[in-house]
């Protein structure tokens, strides 16, 4: 069992003692038990998309690749732009080949009584609160990462959940991928001997979810969507299309790398390590590489402890150079290398005894090293005979299969459960604040607290 934390193995909730008190900012007038529509084994789950945007389409398409092995239906959209909702009805028409029903606000969506399930890819800050919406109203629900952008919407989210009788999976998609799987199934053998350090670079060179040239921003107009209701809770200001559409480089809306980026990261951490919250974190970056409207960092890099596992997990990203992601895994008798950063399918496995050929080359060393029997490549034989990264698309079927199979079975329990949506949220939200509060940060368990001292056990 993780310390003061509930297993990842069992899915045995808090008390939501606190929900009657934790209202919910949207615009509710039904009840949760009167829209809940049993599945039989052979009925078709039926499908909603809310929040039509950019990663909405990957949703879209990993429906797609499921459709016709888990009989799913795609039955309704949801956008409080009106140009998202209809683009995102066209979408549907052509992958699915049905009509869809169109609906502006969450609480029209849910009041469809053959609806059984909603996809949410909305903005950062509002997955939380419409994740509790959903699963009041009787719906299972899968949710993009990160599962809030502060600690007080991912607790509200969490009690929701778990006061809920709903299948809630959080869109950390790794977290089903058959490579990562192998992955935390080597460490738990032993293999490595005892992990003291996981290290996880991801770059890019481009200027990452802002294009000065964005016609989205250009098409929209206040008087198509819901302003206020967009902001969901947030402090009101004036309509600003660059924030309503590119909200990932807002401070207000997003951690941006934190919450996009480094939320996949933690998630592999505690998958891997079987672990949950760090217990202290510092950060630090800047605006390097791209000096234009961004107010989060395009250059990131943070430190993390986890004392149950006595590990360190260090982070980095930049913007403005795509050289050499990986992931690398270190124990005291072997380490686990990856090209590609989080979520890549090609794995090494080095003795800690052996010298690899070429120094630290990123492909010619390792692959001289398998050849010469001093590393070994620990993935399938689809990806051994690739030389550099091999990487899986984010819109993989896994993480959406065991979603569907748990409504099935009303397993409350899939990959990337509500507990796991927590413990990420809350270490992406730790970096963030101790990215822009400059101060190394820790978290009292015992209270549910990021706190700026150490926590006397």
């Amino acid at each position: 069992m993780i310390k003061n934390e509930l297993s990842r193995r069992k899915f045995i909730g808090k008390a939501a003692a606190g929900m009657a008190g934790a209202a919910v900012t949207i615009k509710t007038a039904h009840s949760a038990v009167s829209y809940n529509r049993i599945i039989g084994a052979n009925d078709r789950v039926n499908i909603g998309f809310l929040g039509c945007g950019a990663r909405s389409s990957g949703h879209r398409r990993m429906v797609k690749m499921s459709e016709k092995d888990k009989n799913l239906g795609v039955v309704a959209v949801c956008d409080i732009w009106k140009n998202n909702r209809e683009k995102a009805t066209a979408n549907c028409k052509k992958l699915f080949g049905n009509d869809v029903k169109q609906f502006k606000y969450s609480e029209e969506l849910l009041r469809m009584p053959e609806l059984d399930a909603v996809m949410i890819a909305t903005g950062d800050f509002q997955h939380a609160k419409l994740l509790a919406e959903v699963v009041k109203a009787g719906k299972d629900c899968y949710c993009e990462k990160p599962l809030a952008t502060d600690v007080a919407d991912a607790k509200l989210a969490r009690e929701a959940v778990l006061s809920s009788r709903q299948v809630a999976q959080m869109g950390s998609q790794w977290l089903s991928d058959p490579m990562q799987i192998k992955v935390r199934d080597i460490i738990r053998s032993g293999k490595l001997g005892q992990v003291t350090k996981i290290e996880q670079v991801w770059n890019d060179n481009n200027h990452r979810w802002h294009d000065p040239d964005d016609p989205d921003v250009k098409a929209i107009r206040e008087e198509d969507t819901d302003w206020e209701r967009w902001l969901l809770g947030k402090p009101y200001e004036p309509c600003d299309p660059w924030k309503y559409v590119e909200f990932r480089i807002f401070r207000e809306y997003s951690g941006g790398i934190t919450s996009q980026w480094m939320s996949h990261a933690s998630g592999l951490v505690h998958f891997y390590m079987d672990t949950a919250i760090p217990d202290t974190m510092v950060a630090n970056g800047g605006i390097f590489g791209w000096p234009d409207i961004r107010q989060n960092p395009d250059t990131f890099q943070a430190l993390a402890t986890y004392n149950d596992k006595k590990i360190l997990h260090s982070y980095a990203s930049s913007y403005a150079n795509k050289f050499g992601d990986y992931t690398c895994i270190r124990g005291k008798e072997g380490t686990l290398f990856a090209h590609g950063g989080e979520g890549s399918a090609r794995w090494f496995f080095i003795r800690e005894d052996q010298d690899l050929p070429g120094g630290f080359d990123f492909y010619a060393g390792l692959n001289e090293a398998v050849k010469s029997g001093k590393a070994e490549i620990v993935t399938t034989e689809e990806y051994n005979m690739k030389l550099g990264p091999v990487s899986l698309s984010d819109d993989s079927k896994y993480h959406l299969d065991n979603w569907i199979d748990c409504i099935r079975s009303r397993n409350l329990s899939p990959n990337g459960n509500i507990h796991t949506g927590y413990w990420n949220a809350i270490a992406s939200v730790m970096a963030t604040n101790a990215y822009r509060q400059g101060k190394k940060l820790y978290w009292d368990n015992t209270r549910e607290e990021i706190v700026d001292h150490p926590v006397i056990r």
